[in-house]
């Protein structure tokens, strides 16, 4: 009798402990799965918003450039759209399909259709990088310039990277007397 309930409570006990880890590689497969839904989101946010953006301005925008020594805000956005490429490519290991430079440097991209669409073909491709990622790959180094850092992180500076420069050229729609677009959190 003794020996039943040693062996129920040892059989309970195992049944307890597996139940427990099948639940924790869920919930971490759940986890995951969020995150990259989240990505994905944010990125497709970031395209819908960064277009507004380009939307704002006319041809003589595009064109811009508030000192000799800056910019245009196409080439602003041109640029935004080269370290889409490089970058997401980096976080995934594979080589861009864009070299930098070939963007910002070129003639071709001198209207706002052009400008459009250039950068967002860039977008497209980020989100595509990042819908062919799975959990265990957030986590796996890459090197990017000099850096180590994981996927995730990787991803994340070229979010951070493309805010940054959208950012700037918030400037630029002032300066012309354009109101740019409003905030795009959520």
């Amino acid at each position: 009798m003794k020996t039943t309930k040693i062996i129920l409570t040892v059989v309970a006990l195992l049944a307890l402990a597996s139940a427990l880890v099948s639940f924790n590689q869920a919930e971490k497969k759940r986890i995951a799965t969020t995150k990259l839904t989240q990505m994905v989101s944010d990125w497709e946010r970031a395209k819908a918003y960064t277009l507004e953006y380009i939307n704002a301005a006319n041809d003589d925008a595009i064109n811009f450039k508030p000192t000799p020594e800056m910019r245009t805000f196409g080439q602003q956005m041109l640029h935004l759209a080269e370290a889409n490429y490089g970058l997401a490519a980096a976080a995934a290991s594979k080589q861009s399909p864009v070299p930098f430079g070939s963007l910002e440097k070129s003639d071709q991209y001198k209207t706002k259709a052009a400008v459009t669409k250039a950068v967002s073909d860039s977008y497209d491709y980020v989100i595509s990088t990042a819908k062919g990622l799975d959990e265990k790959a957030l986590g796996e180094p890459v090197k990017v310039f000099n850096f180590d850092l994981t996927r995730e992180t990787a991803m994340a500076k070229v979010f951070e990277h493309q805010t940054h420069h959208r950012g700037q050229t918030t400037v630029y729609l002032r300066l012309k007397g354009i109101k740019p677009p409003d905030e795009k959190l959520f």
